[in-house]
């Protein structure tokens, strides 16, 4: 028997699962006493609390899909869209600690208290609410094209117009795989443009699901409202338990299940050119080479402290060394999952072949094809209950944002329940604008690269309140305002104005280019193999204004590259650019231009009140105490003599807060960057396998 194209052990699997998520909401909702115990937990989360938050929030398991993706369509390299952050677990070491000795409940408390002003905290909780619907959105459309090729209709069942939607995309395949070696010619040409132009909308697909966008979001949304509303984080905290368990299960279950088919190791490289292997690029395609990889590893490095989700894990910890041990068992724990996800991506190269028409659904489609009944349950329940986590995290950060800094000061004086009321009315409105957008945009690729960008709006000058006692207010507000404006509205206006959107400058096209390649099973023979073009200044592409004309005009589709646009203006032969060029192009201007924009401004405006700035650093470098009470009272010795602590400054004459390191510093640090070699070296290990 099958419910909506699921097999009735699969679909009681789901059913149970939900029950359970909700009784845990339910249950922990009785501890929930007040904001601290909804926004952080009490702060009294030990290491397993902090690791499941740190894990759960790095390792969706939304994340799979979009690594397998990537992989899919790129190769190994593809893998550094999650894996790049690897280099930065030595640093969580550290941030850890920033978070949990700075004492606040929101990171928008962080401006104010350093800067003595409002109006920075306001700024950042708004802008950083949008962040957090992005976030959500991404959550939505992963789960959705992960789950959509389970839940398919049978072949026998189509209508007429489904029949003739999936004809199209075989025959698009079959166009495409020999436009790939030798250039079409006659009829096909216009045949293979026509096609393209649908399949580049999403408009072919090879089966029928039941599974449709808004109906999903707004059931699954309402079921993560409830759960948030009833337990706040620790409730996400005992979910993400649950999900850690799953997460590994589901990252591994299809591997043997897949290698079985293609014929092991030996098989997969047999089917599948050996440059795809290659962990810098796969590719003239790829837009993962050593240089696009740096590109992306300095703004993750800039930007990486600027979610807010940081305060709500590190502020949550019972102590730093809590807060410690989770940031970085949870960090090296997704890079071995990492590692699967990137396998996985592969076995379905060899699966499939090159040309699914919506990579996005690799994980879902390798599911349906590999896994028996009861497992198939299992992986819907993995990635149902990651975007149930994710979802829950993000939206607790969200309404602690919404009431302590932009409600409460508009309305001081309410009792505690009143505000608690106003948190968990938060969470589902939250949760429906993040389905706005996820009806918007639709590639999580695309997601997931503007997420990443939009952290260095506020990460960069986190980072640098941390550490430069200089920085100025005037400096942040420039630097946030003209970064919003150059990473987020630019981006997002012009595909909105049909005539930007629609114009010949802005639609034009990568030249297109031919590159020699290996054929599969045999490294010593080549064959040519053609790039095709990709938009220069969209981030989905290019496509026919009117699908049935292709002498209509074309319109750019997904998010306006502003970067790329920049340096054509400057005179660079951007048309020449490899998709790996122009990805590190936005990312380099992405960072670096609001480290510079801080830096001269601070330079050029009066400096922040000393005094506050003192007390500030000292209680930066004021060591937790065992417990709230003795914290206190050691917070207090430090702001009566903020001086007390300045023999740890490396720098003691200089504005820069770097602190010698001691024993727990040195040797963690160094057992991070060991562990970072190491899973480098297992990664390659694993791809060489069968070679």
């Amino acid at each position: 028997m099958h419910i909506l194209g699921l097999h009735l052990i699969d679909a009681l699997i789901i059913v149970t699962y939900i029950v359970v998520v909700l009784a845990i909401g339910k249950i922990l909702s009785h501890g929930v006493k007040g904001e601290k115990d909804f926004f952080l937990g009490g702060r009294s989360l030990g290491k397993w609390f902090q690791f499941f938050l740190s894990f759960g929030t790095m390792t969706d398991p939304g994340q799979a899909t979009t690594t397998a993706s990537s992989v899919y369509r790129q190769g190994a390299g593809g893998a550094w869209l999650a894996l790049i952050t690897l280099f930065l677990t030595p640093y969580y070491w550290f941030t850890a600690v920033w978070f949990r000795r700075v004492r606040l409940t929101t990171m928008a408390d962080l401006f104010q208290d350093r800067f003595g002003r409002r109006f920075l905290a306001t700024l950042y909780a708004v802008t950083t609410i949008m962040m957090v619907i992005v976030s959500i959105a991404a959550g939505n459309v992963i789960a959705l094209k992960t789950l959509q090729p389970l839940m398919v209709k049978e072949p026998a069942i189509y209508s007429v117009a489904e029949k003739q939607m999936v004809a199209d995309y075989y025959e698009f395949t079959a166009l495409r795989k020999a436009r790939a070696t030798t250039p079409l010619a006659g009829a096909a040409v216009s045949r293979y443009a026509g096609l393209k132009d649908s399949y580049d909308r999403g408009a072919l697909q090879p089966h029928v699901t039941y599974l449709q966008p808004a109906t999903f979001y707004w059931v699954t949304s309402i079921l993560v409202a409830i759960f948030v509303m009833l337990g706040g984080l620790k409730a996400s905290a005992v979910v993400d338990g649950v999900q850690a368990v799953l997460v590994i299960i589901i990252s591994v279950i299809l591997i043997p299940f897949g290698l079985a088919k293609i014929g092991g190791v030996a098989g997969l490289h047999a089917k599948v050119p050996e440059v795809m292997f290659n962990l810098f690029g796969g590719g003239g395609s790829s837009e993962y080479t050593w240089y696009s990889i740096s590109a992306l590893l300095l703004v993750q490095f800039l930007g990486i402290v600027g979610s807010q989700a940081n305060m709500a894990i590190g502020g949550s910890a019972k102590s730093e060394m809590a807060g410690r041990i989770g940031a970085v068992s949870g960090g090296f724990s997704k890079r071995f999952v990492t590692i699967a996800w990137a396998f996985s991506g592969l076995i379905a190269l060899a699966i499939f072949g090159p040309n699914l028409a919506d990579p996005d659904q690799v994980w879902g489609l390798l599911t349906r094809s590999l896994l028996p009944v009861g497992l198939i349950g299992v992986m819907i329940i993995g990635i149902l209950g990651g975007k149930l986590a994710l979802l829950g995290a993000q939206s607790v950060v969200l309404a602690g944002l919404v009431v302590k800094n932009l409600y409460e000061p508009l309305f001081p004086g309410k009792t505690e329940g009143h505000y608690m009321v106003v948190a968990r009315l938060t969470v589902p409105v939250a949760l429906a604008c993040g389905i706005g957008v996820a009806l918007y945009l639709n590639s999580v690729i695309a997601l997931l690269k503007f997420a990443i960008v939009l952290l260095v709006i506020w990460g960069v000058p986190i980072t640098l309140i941390f550490l430069w006692r200089r920085l100025t207010e005037m400096a942040v507000r420039v630097q946030v305002l003209a970064t919003v404006t150059l990473v987020a509205v630019i981006p997002w206006s012009v595909p909105a104005i049909p005539a930007l959107a629609r114009s010949a400058t802005l639609t034009q096209m990568t030249r297109e280019q031919v590159i020699m390649v290996s054929v599969p099973g045999n490294s010593a023979l080549t064959q040519p193999h053609r790039i095709e073009p990709v938009s220069i200044y969209f981030e989905e592409g290019v496509v026919r204004s009117n699908p049935q004309d292709l002498q209509s005009t074309k319109t750019g589709k997904g998010l306006f590259r502003i970067e790329v646009y920049l340096l054509a203006v400057l005179g660079v032969d951007v048309a020449g650019f490899n998709p790996a060029q122009l990805l590190m192009t936005r990312y380099l201007v992405d960072a670096l231009l609001p480290l510079l924009i801080l830096i001269v401004v601070s330079l050029l405006t009066a400096p922040t009140d000393p005094a506050r700035v003192a007390r500030f650093h000292a209680r930066m470098k004021t060591p937790v105490g065992t417990t709230l009470e003795e914290d206190a009272v050691a917070v207090e010795a430090s702001y009566a003599h903020p001086t007390r602590y300045d023999h740890l400054k490396l720098f003691p004459r200089s504005q820069w807060e770097l602190t010698k390191w001691n024993r727990q510093d040195g040797w963690g640090f160094l057992g991070c960057c060991a562990l970072v070699g190491f899973i480098l070296v297992f990664f390659k290990a694993v791809l060489l396998l069968g070679s």
